[in-house]
């Protein structure tokens, strides 16, 4: 997936090793020459969301693309694994930043629609939508709202009702040989998880949900076998 496309369980041990998100980055678009330095240089054609990426990097916002335009989108897309990595304001990177925008509206009420139920006692919400969990218990939240990484297209974290059944400190994938830390399964081989790397990074993990090392064990601190995990909305792009 990138920056230039067109918009757009088993057994225990087995659906747990099918839990690992997706955990490389998309591969650089190599452009013209084929070599990596070209495409990570600088492009002057103006993206689709020239004044939207301008705002929200706090450029001057007039839709043309300046060489300090790209350099500010490129660095975005670098750190997010956005690739090709040449400052181009095209749709990913604006989903991206207009995904950012809707978590810090949350602010400390992501719940305010009410879609995550009250009346659970402690429970763990995930907004596909807004790429967001959280820890409430009854109304009162407990922890975050903190950005999580869902599952790509094709590799989709399920909705609905669920319960963490299996937890396991320092999990390791048979399938991917990698490491999981703080992983807490609620559906088949779907877990909360940490990763290392942006809670942005295009497209997706493999089904789980990806939270940064100190979410996650903060996770694990306030969770048990049996809370209540709640799924729902769309992440955006599936």
């Amino acid at each position: 997936m990138g920056d230039m496309a067109k918009t757009s369980g088993g057994r225990l041990r087995r659906g747990v090793a099918l839990s690992v998100a997706g955990l490389v980055a998309a591969p650089a678009l190599v452009l013209g020459s084929g070599t990596a330095a070209h495409a990570a240089s600088c492009t002057k054609s103006v993206g689709p969301y020239q004044k939207q990426v301008e705002k929200f990097l706090k450029r001057p916002v007039d839709g043309k693309q300046s060489t300090a335009d790209c350099k500010a989108t490129q660095k975005f897309q670098k750190k997010h694994g956005i690739t090709p990595t040449i400052g181009y304001a095209g749709p990913l990177t604006w989903r991206t930043m207009n995904t950012m925008l809707a978590q810090k509206a949350a602010g400390k009420n992501p719940n305010k629609a009410k879609k995550c139920p009250t009346n659970k006692g402690r429970i763990a919400c995930v907004d596909l939508t807004r790429q967001l969990s959280w820890i409430q218990d009854g109304k009162k939240l407990k922890y975050g709202p903190v950005p999580v990484r869902t599952g790509r297209d094709g590799a989709e974290t399920r909705t609905g009702a669920k319960k963490i059944y299996w937890r396991n400190i320092k999990h390791w994938s048979t399938i991917y040989k990698v490491w999981m830390p703080y992983s807490q399964f609620f559906d088949g081989g779907q877990a909360f998880h940490s990763v290392t790397k942006s809670m942005y990074n295009p497209p997706g993990s493999g089904g789980c949900v990806n939270m940064r090392p100190a979410d996650a064990k903060a996770y694990w601190k306030l969770l048990k076998n049996g809370d209540d995990v709640y799924v729902y909305g769309r992440k955006p792009g599936t």
